[in-house]
C-alpha cells in the first residue's frame, strides 16, 4: 500500500478515538502526580495561623490552644502577677530574652515578654527535652518549688522552673526560656498565633 492511499473511514474514527482516549488517560495519570506536590489540606492547617477569642478569658485564668502541633499558653496575669516578675528578675538566668536558642520577637523582649503587660502568649513546652511545664501559679512554699516561690511554671521531668513570663531560673536543666511564638492583636478580644505585623 502507497502513502498516497487514502485511509479507511472506519479506520480513522478508531485511530482517533483511540488517540481521545490515549490523550485523556495520560492526563488523568498526570493531574494526581502533579497535584502531589502541593501540600495537602493538613499540612497546610498544621502551619496556618490560629485565630484565638480570649474575650472569656479572666485574670489569672490560661488557655491552650494548638499552633503547629504544639501547645500554646495565653495566660491573663493580674496586677500581683505582674508585680511578682520585679521580684524574679535577679533569678532568672536571662532577664532580658537575650539567649538566641529560641529567638524574641522584638515586641517580647521586656521584663514581661508579651505585646501587652497583663496578656502572656508562650510555647507550652520545656526547653530542655521537650516535655510540657505545668502551672503553679500559686505563690508560696509548695513541693518542687522554693519557699520564696512567686508563681510561674515547673517541668516535672527534670525540675526546671520558669516564672510567669517563662523566664528560666538559673541553674535549671532547661537551657533557655519558653519560646513566644509569632502573634499579633486583631482586637482587644482576638489573636493571630502564628503570624505578627512583620510577617
Amino acid at each position: 500500500m502507497s502513502s498516497n492511499t487514502p485511509v479507511d473511514a472506519s479506520k480513522r474514527t478508531w485511530l482517533i478515538a483511540s488517540g481521545c482516549v490515549g490523550v485523556a488517560g495520560g492526563i488523568a495519570t498526570a493531574v494526581p502526580f502533579v497535584s502531589s506536590f502541593e501540600p495537602s489540606e493538613r499540612a497546610k492547617a498544621a502551619g496556618a495561623p490560629v485565630e484565638v477569642d480570649i474575650s472569656s478569658l479572666q485574670p489569672g485564668e490560661k488557655m491552650t490552644v494548638a499552633w503547629r502541633g504544639k501547645p500554646v499558653w495565653i495566660l491573663k496575669r493580674t496586677p500581683e502577677m505582674i508585680a511578682s516578675l520585679k521580684k524574679t528578675d535577679s533569678l532568672v538566668a536571662d532577664p532580658d530574652s537575650k539567649r538566641t536558642a529560641f529567638p524574641t520577637p522584638d515586641y517580647a523582649k521586656n521584663e514581661w515578654r508579651s505585646r501587652k503587660e497583663d496578656l502572656l502568649v508562650l510555647v507550652g513546652i520545656c526547653t530542655h527535652l521537650g516535655c510540657s511545664p505545668t502551672d503553679r501559679f500559686q505563690p508560696g512554699p509548695q513541693p518542687s518549688l522554693p519557699d520564696d516561690w512567686q508563681g510561674g511554671f515547673l517541668c516535672p521531668c527534670h525540675g526546671s522552673t520558669f516564672d510567669l513570663a517563662g523566664r528560666v531560673f538559673k541553674n535549671k536543666p532547661a537551657p533557655d526560656n519558653l519560646e513566644v511564638p509569632p502573634y499579633m492583636y486583631l482586637s482587644d478580644t482576638r489573636l493571630l498565633i502564628g503570624e505578627d505585623q512583620k510577617a
